[in-house]
């Protein structure tokens, strides 16, 4: 399929951004990006915060405020009943309103598994679009959510894990990115994603490739929830790994001395990740410094190199 031609569309299905960015007049541009999850965990209301905090992140990763959402439902009525969806839609309800945004209505379809998730709209001035396209050599990478919640999440359903260690991160992954991306918009931001289905490693080198870089990962500078390590050592995994490791084959050299258990981790699929920002190397400190302030859990975890060919590299 051919790449459009409009020129007012100025962030298209040719790149691997977060979301559409279509330029309405010099001063503003739409940006739209629809999303949905499966339940991460057997609590309605934790469902929908957690979708709705997943699908509003894409507008934060493209530096946008979201203006309108619309709820995206798959659900089997009969066998779970009303009650069940009404906690999933006010889970959502409460992230649309914390992101100051108007929840606008929604379709919805029956189906033997449940899917909650939003499509969203935001604005944002063309000249202060965030893409992934922008990383700098130079730069540093700053990544404000711990990793792991794709073998947690897994763990958790396959009885490896029980529910309550699960209880202290899920304000964790819910908590928007809204926060992160105002802090973060009083400095020089050249390059921004969200982490989420492909894992650090596929997002990390999407940027890489998108930038002509090379970036290289501290490992130990990575942030890990509990027990995520610890359920990879066990032999729990997710269906997401193996492509996302598929995918990275031929850009990335791992140069740390991980275990498997370790290397995992970095394929691992998140829901509702962090966003990770470069920047340049004199701002990395005072942004994480000013981000932790605002109770944001940011890490140095990275820099960018020149590179003749786009590469990850984890040391």
């Amino acid at each position: 399929m051919p790449a459009p031609t409009d020129p007012e569309l100025l962030v298209g299905f040719e790149s691997s951004d977060d979301a559409a960015v279509y330029r309405l007049t010099e001063g503003l541009a739409v940006v739209t990006s629809v999303d949905f999850i499966t339940p991460p965990v057997d609590d309605p209301i934790w469902f929908g915060r957690i979708g709705a905090a997943n699908a509003l992140s894409d507008i934060y990763a493209m530096g946008a405020r979201p203006v309108t959402a619309l709820n995206l439902v798959m659900f089997p009525g009969e066998k779970l009943g009303t009650e069940v969806l009404r906690e999933i839609l006010k889970g959502g309800h409460e992230k649309v309103t914390e992101a100051g945004a108007s929840l606008a209505g929604g379709h919805s379809v029956e189906n033997p598994e449940p899917g909650y998730g939003l499509a969203v709209t935001g604005v944002v001035d063309p000249k202060r679009i965030l893409t992934n396209r922008g990383a700098r050599p130079g730069d540093v990478l700053i990544l404000t959510k711990a990793l792991g919640t794709g073998v947690l999440f897994n763990a958790c359903r396959s009885k490896k894990l029980p529910r309550r260690e699960l209880d202290p991160i899920l304000p964790q992954v819910a908590a928007l990115n809204r926060t992160t991306l105002e802090v973060a918009q009083a400095f020089e931001v050249h390059a921004c994603t969200d982490i989420t289905g492909f894992g650090l490693a596929g997002h990390t080198l999407e940027m890489a490739r998108g930038s002509g870089v090379r970036i290289d990962i501290e490992f130990t500078a990575l942030p890990f929830y509990d027990n995520a390590r610890a359920m990879y050592q066990k032999g729990e995994s997710t269906g997401s790994n193996a492509a996302n490791r598929q995918l990275a084959q031929g850009w990335l050299e791992i140069q740390a001395a991980l275990s498997k258990a370790e290397e995992e981790l970095l394929f691992d699929p998140q829901t509702s990740g962090g966003l990770l920002l470069a920047v340049p190397a004199t701002q990395g400190g005072r942004l994480v410094e000013n981000l932790r302030h605002a109770q944001v859990q940011a890490r140095l975890v990275g820099q960018v190199h020149q590179s003749l060919k786009p590469l990850l590299r984890v040391v």
